[in-house]
């Protein structure tokens, strides 16, 4: 079957699990020819090309994405998916913790989209897409780094979208709310009540659960796609209405009915 995608090259950092697989299936299943980097490949299927990178070592940055050009013939899409989290509040967080996370989640970015810019610019259908959060413009408890580094995620994806739209390269980005992955279900674990706490991250949302892999992947798709030529240096949020939505809550709407 014939797919928005065929004949393009995609990268997604991070893609070995979680939502960076999510993105690079749905990429493959639109036709793409689709690489998976990452430190950790073991649970990367066959039909995706895995490539070992550590997006915090501009050297094995910069060998990965030459190794995804000449073995998929070149780089059309760049997915920075790449990312990690930190729990505290300014105060709980030591000064190695603000560094490993910036250097991950903003420094990789930059690192990544660098070494793939000479590639994308050979491309007539160059596109980046950025992972954010809705933390970048919601104040998320115990997530002070966290929220930090996806604020200037945002802003550095309006500045590259700004510096390189005139070289035919869009640059967007996807802000997710709470994604139910495999890595927040061992989190959970962690909890005296995991379910209360699954229960909670839920509720967060306006939709009453938690945002699933595969709608960001096809999110992410949508901004990679040829056929978004005119959207570039956008967000687009997969939050289930969180950064804009104050609904009440079922119990609030059932007691206001009654009322009236």
């Amino acid at each position: 079957m014939s797919g928005e995608f065929d004949g393009l090259v995609a990268a997604v950092t991070g893609g070995g699990a979680g939502i960076g697989l999510a993105i690079a299936e749905e990429l493959s299943a639109q036709g793409a020819r689709v690489a998976v980097l990452d430190v950790e490949l073991s649970d990367a299927p066959d039909h995706l090309t895995a490539v070992p990178c550590d997006v915090t070592d501009r050297a094995s940055v910069e060998a990965a994405v030459a190794e995804v050009a000449e073995r998929l013939g070149g780089l059309d899409v760049l997915v920075n998916n790449a990312g990690i989290s930190a729990v505290g509040t300014v105060e709980e967080l030591t000064d190695q913790d603000w560094h490993r996370v910036l250097d991950v989640n903003v420094v990789g970015v930059a690192r990544v989209s660098a070494a793939a810019l000479p590639y994308l610019r050979r491309s007539e259908n160059a596109a980046i897409v950025n992972l954010c959060s809705i933390g970048a413009l919601n104040g998320l408890p115990q997530r002070a780094l966290y929220n930090a580094s996806k604020g200037a995620v945002l802003s550095l994806t309006y500045a590259m979208a700004t510096d390189h739209v005139h070289e035919g390269i869009r640059v967007n980005c996807v802000s997710p709310g709470t994604v139910h992955t495999g890595f927040v279900d061992r989190m959970l674990q962690r909890f005296p009540d995991p379910a209360a706490e699954k229960a909670a991250l839920d509720a967060r949302q306006a939709t009453g659960r938690m945002v699933l892999p595969e709608e960001v992947a096809t999110a992410v798709a949508y901004l990679a796609s040829p056929r978004s030529g005119s959207t570039t240096g956008t967000a687009l949020e997969v939050d289930g209405g969180v950064t804009h939505l104050r609904a009440r809550s079922v119990q609030s709407v059932t007691a206001l009915q009654r009322s009236s």
